[in-house]
């Protein structure tokens, strides 16, 4: 590691990741939803929007803690997941307070919502197709669509427990950047150290 890379990675790339993309869609369908469907003046629009939206802003500020803490990355991406398991069951009591049908495996249009619910499709067609969606066909979207976002956030969080364990803590990082720095001293532009230099 030279003093030019410094001892800070480069992170923050959340909007890249598929998992931040998949709860920024389920954040807009859900306000949709809430307001939409749900009585005004119910508190549950709020708490779902808001568990919608910790959700998502969770990943994007883990992302950002990443390059001064790991500790704080892993805890804000557990709190996403958590967020999201909320809201997944805010969807499943709306389904069984309504007596409306939570799809499984042997409903009919399951596999075709989970298959639409992976393909790229969803990023440029859902905002157009919220509104042609009846609340059941948007609930059972929207828990196609947690249900995918949590099982992504339990393997960033187990890649992220990796990277700690095998990296360590932005301490540590540091103590190992000015030891190298004391063993082979600073580093000009050219990228030669001053002891190359004589």
């Amino acid at each position: 590691m030279t003093q030019a890379q410094g001892f800070l990675p480069l992170r923050g790339g959340y909007r890249k990741l598929r998992v931040y993309r998949v709860t920024e869609i389920v954040y807009d369908l859900t306000y949709y939803f809430a307001h939409r469907y749900l009585v005004k003046g119910d508190r549950t629009i709020d708490q779902m929007v808001q568990a919608a939206r910790s959700g998502k802003q969770n990943i994007a500020e883990g992302s950002k803690a990443s390059m001064t803490s790991r500790e704080t990355e892993i805890k804000l991406t557990n709190v996403a997941k958590a967020s999201l398991e909320e809201l997944l069951v805010d969807y499943e009591d709306y389904l069984r307070v309504h007596g409306l049908a939570q799809w499984g495996e042997d409903h009919p249009r399951y596999s075709r919502m989970r298959k639409f619910a992976q393909s790229n499709d969803l990023q440029r067609k859902y905002d157009e197709l919220k509104e042609k969606l009846s609340d059941e066909e948007l609930s059972n979207l929207c828990i196609t669509l947690i249900n995918q976002a949590t099982y992504m956030l339990r393997r960033l969080i187990a890649r992220q427990e990796e990277q700690f364990l095998q990296e360590g803590g932005i301490r540590e990082q540091m103590t190992k950047a000015r030891l190298e720095y004391r063993r082979i001293g600073p580093t000009s532009p050219t990228g030669l150290t001053s002891q190359t230099k004589q």
